[in-house]
């Protein structure tokens, strides 16, 4: 569990000592604003995690896009003017972002870059991650590298209708302060080409496919799924799943509390 406890016990091992338990890692891919995010937090909640101190919480969640790569100033300035492709693997700091998974998979605290979406830099500010029961990584590509994608216990994709997600989008850049018409020559030139070309093709790849994401999660777990462990050693957390296909649930538990998702 993410804690920095103090005690007054002789015996007691420092905090950066004692062994944390290896969490399960889960990887939540889908394409440009289908709901991923939106996923993970609505988990978080139904779980009872959302209002405790993230130096305390049994799940976290970290995003991809903190990983995008240094752009240099010619690159820079073709994303200022919608002409840079962040939507393609290459965008990505995969050697990174493999490093900090395994350290999160190892329980260790890491830190994480922090990135400006406005200005399209790496900014020098970092956020911590404390070791927890349950990891969430949600990112377009999340699956796409397969060193990557072996490291997750369980792969869920939100499969979101492309006009809702673009309609989200565009709201969503315009809120960020972008000019509607280069949103929409960004999303033409490279949002759904690359969508169609990387990240579609990894849906295959998934566990669990949720269809309209958050409208498809729901608080009251399904008729016995199989357990499956952890694979932690956690006695906290544990996580159960069925086939999409065959049995259209999916069962997430964490201490007394459990959702799950359906597939219809």
């Amino acid at each position: 569990m993410a804690s920095a406890g103090s005690g007054d016990s002789g015996n007691a091992a420092p905090e950066a000592e004692r062994p944390h338990p290896r969490p399960f890692l889960i990887g939540v891919s889908g394409g440009t604003a289908s709901g991923k995010s939106t996923v993970c937090e609505k988990i978080m909640e139904l779980l009872g995690q959302n209002e405790v101190d993230h130096r305390q919480r049994k799940l976290v969640i970290l995003s991809q896009d903190r990983f995008y790569k240094v752009l240099t100033a010619e690159q820079k300035a073709k994303a200022l003017k919608g002409q840079y492709n962040f939507d393609h693997p290459d965008a990505f700091d995969n050697d990174l972002m493999h490093r900090t998974l395994k350290n999160i998979v190892e329980g260790k605290t890491v830190e994480v870059p922090t990135y400006d979406f406005v200005t399209h830099s790496r900014l020098p500010e970092t956020a911590v991650v404390y070791p927890a029961d349950v990891v969430l990584f949600e990112g377009i590509l999340v699956f796409y590298s397969q060193e990557i994608r072996d490291m997750f216990h369980l792969r869920l994709f939100v499969d979101t209708d492309s006009d809702v997600r673009l309609s989200r989008r565009v709201l969503r850049d315009v809120r960020r302060g972008r000019d509607l018409e280069q949103i929409l020559t960004q999303y033409t030139t490279f949002v759904k080409p690359a969508f169609e070309e990387f990240c579609l093709p990894t849906k295959k790849y998934a566990d669990v496919i949720i269809p309209r994401g958050v409208d498809n999660m729901g608080k009251k777990p399904p008729d016995p799924c199989p357990l499956l462990s952890s694979k932690t050693g956690s006695a906290t957390s544990c996580l159960s799943y069925e086939d999409s296909q065959a049995h259209g649930a999916c069962s997430v538990h964490l201490g007394h509390r459990s959702l799950y998702f359906k597939d219809v």
